[in-house]
């Protein structure tokens, strides 16, 4: 699928959603009545790390291009309201040049594209190694939106979806890992902060958030994978009192918690094991009284009473 096609594409889901994409633009949320009925059914990946190299550890990065496509071709048959990856969307091999990686970028891309309803990203530090946060979001097509944003919030049938990103030292510098960037440094910049608060401020929709990093604390093997400022944004959504869960990947691993009324779910990665018998991806279906997740493969499935 050449870039060319991806672009029409994604004009014609942006005419089709114009009504109900919000870009990150919180003035122009419009309140209701957030103990409405609502429903929404939305298909979650996380982790794919394509790249064209050998497998490292539990890591066959080759096989994303399979498992991506018997991803979109299942979800594609679930009527769903759209579908996001949380991030960690590509990799590099290890000769890490820039051509090569945007190489890798544009052919999962074409695979992702295949999904015929909205679609959007989370960007996943692997996305900034050996390209830039700039040059990752050039190739890639979040619905609704001219030029892909890295955080950014959408409505659908009545329920507000927020995307943040977290691949940021604190002084607000983006990370870029061929500069020396420090993944365990993810922080959500004060200019990120206020418009998430401005938004839920100007909206009393429920609300779900998505982020590559966990937003609670999260220690594995030594290291540390969650949002540094994580309690800044919990506070922020507590208060608020709308948002139901935070949905992330990152860890490669399935964690669920709640914190404060908020469900904090964790997903697996694609990329993990061998062969398309080790796939991983999810159905999530919320309604005002639970929280329904229909794990694919590898993925468990979840139900939460809200």
């Amino acid at each position: 699928m050449n870039s060319s096609h991806l672009s029409r594409r994604n004009s014609l889901k942006l005419f089709a959603l114009t009504g109900t994409t919000i870009l990150a633009m919180p003035n122009l949320l419009l309140s209701c009545d957030s103990k409405r009925d609502f429903k929404i059914r939305f298909g979650i990946l996380t982790d794919s790390h394509y790249a064209n190299r050998e497998p490292v550890g539990t890591r066959f990065y080759k096989d994303s291009i399979p498992k991506m496509r018997e991803a979109i071709a299942t979800l594609s048959t679930q009527k769903l309201d759209f579908l996001i990856h949380l991030g960690d969307f590509k990799d590099q091999d290890a000769g890490a040049k820039t051509e090569d990686t945007l190489g890798y970028l544009k052919k999962i891309e074409a695979v992702f594209q295949e999904f015929e309803g909205a679609n959007y990203h989370a960007l996943g530090n692997h996305d900034v190694d050996s390209i830039t946060k700039e040059q990752f979001l050039k190739k890639i097509l979040n619905t609704g939106q001219q030029i892909a944003q890295s955080y950014y919030a959408y409505t659908a049938n009545g329920m507000q979806f927020i995307v943040l990103d977290a691949n940021y030292d604190a002084d607000g510098t983006s990370h870029h890992f061929a500069e020396g960037s420090d993944w365990e440094n993810a922080t959500i910049p004060k200019k990120e902060v206020d418009w998430f608060a401005n938004l839920l401020a100007n909206s009393d929709l429920p609300t779900v958030v998505f982020c590559h990093h966990p937003l609670y604390e999260y220690y594995k093997e030594g290291s540390k994978f969650h949002v540094t400022n994580y309690a800044e944004i919990q506070q922020l959504m507590e208060a608020n009192g709308n948002v139901i869960a935070c949905f992330h990947g990152h860890v490669h691993a399935e964690d669920l918690k709640e914190i404060n009324g908020i469900h904090y779910i964790t997903q697996l990665g694609m990329v993990d094991y061998e062969g398309l018998e080790n796939n991983t991806f999810s159905l999530v279906e919320i309604t005002p009284n639970q929280l329904k997740i229909e794990g694919y493969k590898r993925a468990s499935n979840k139900h939460i009473t809200l």
